[in-house]
């Protein structure tokens, strides 16, 4: 049964959002679903923030999931249905996707030579170069939180995290969760 007054919780005012913060309304503890609404404005910004920074960087053309996409693909090159398993989507999907990236050149296709029969999907120069700008992004976006909230409580936030999320979690796969592909 739904609570009728947990209803629309994010955008009715008066709930403990921004606003109710900014004018000293801050309750001594806030309902659980603000938690997960504040990880993901965190990473959303972290992810928003770095595709902004790559486009300027010469990149523009790059997206969150090619990211995810180009991690799945890795050092060492994969298979479309190994990029397809790691990111918990199809075949088909991860297929469509690597096309794209084929497309933009942050991947190629080349012959396997462990088995003649398989295609691997290995990143180019520009996939290998967006990844490494990606890296330093972070590197930056992580030390401005270090400057706004200071090099301890970021260890703590990071310590914190490990402690709680299990390590199976860090998965490619927010796709599956999120509904998409």
């Amino acid at each position: 049964m739904v609570d009728d007054k947990k209803v629309n919780q994010v955008v009715e005012k008066g709930k403990g959002g921004p606003s109710d913060r900014a004018r000293g309304q801050e309750r001594p503890d806030t309902p659980g679903y603000e938690l997960p609404l504040l990880l993901f404005a965190g990473f959303r910004t972290l992810i928003d923030r770095t595709h902004a920074q790559l486009a300027r960087q010469g990149h523009s053309d790059l997206r969150p999931a090619h990211g995810f996409a180009m991690q799945a693909v890795g050092a060492a090159g994969a298979s479309a249905s190994e990029v397809g398993r790691r990111l918990g989507v199809t075949k088909q999907a991860a297929g469509k996707t690597v096309d794209r990236l084929v497309a933009l050149g942050y991947a190629e296709r080349a012959d396997d030579p462990a088995d003649a029969r398989r295609k691997l999907v290995r990143l180019t120069p520009h996939g290998l170069d967006a990844l490494a700008r990606s890296a330093a992004i972070f590197d930056a976006l992580r030390a401005e939180w270090t400057r706004e909230l200071g090099p301890d409580r970021v260890r703590a936030l990071e310590s914190d995290l490990r402690a709680v999320v299990p390590a199976e979690s860090f998965r490619l796969d927010a796709a599956g969760w999120l509904g998409g592909a």
